[in-house]
């Protein structure tokens, strides 16, 4: 069953897709990008943490979806072994959400997405 999306989740993408420039992570193609989670969703304790997050074409999404080895490996080259120890100890957490508590993330996000329109600002994470 997909896990549905919020408008936390909108803003979150939106954010982090404009501050990677819209480029693919991995080949480094320019355009259209998609929003793509080291550890899914369904990790509320990493969900909006731009730790957690990578800007990643269609193609690539899609081939490190189904082959999880490569995209760990990938991973392990491209962030580090620090950085995803740093990153599961982070998802460890227990992290329970409201209604009010993903709204203020969206607000977050929306704020992150007018700074970096408006001149030179460097995504803040909410977590």
């Amino acid at each position: 069953m997909a896990i549905r999306r919020c408008p936390a989740d909108a803003a979150f993408s939106d954010a982090l897709r404009m501050s990677r420039h819209h480029r693919c992570e991995h080949c480094h193609k320019e355009g259209r990008t998609e929003c793509a989670h080291i550890y899914g969703r369904s990790n509320k304790a990493v969900r909006w943490d731009t730790l957690n997050a990578l800007s990643l074409c269609h193609t690539c999404h899609q081939h490190f979806t189904a082959n999880p080895l490569d995209f760990e490996t990938w991973l392990k080259g491209y962030l580090g072994n620090g950085y995803l120890d740093v990153l599961n100890e982070k998802r460890q957490r227990i992290q329970k959400t409201t209604a009010a508590y993903r709204k203020e993330i969206a607000k977050h996000y929306r704020q992150q997405i007018k700074l970096m329109e408006d001149g030179n600002h460097d995504l803040v994470s909410f977590q």
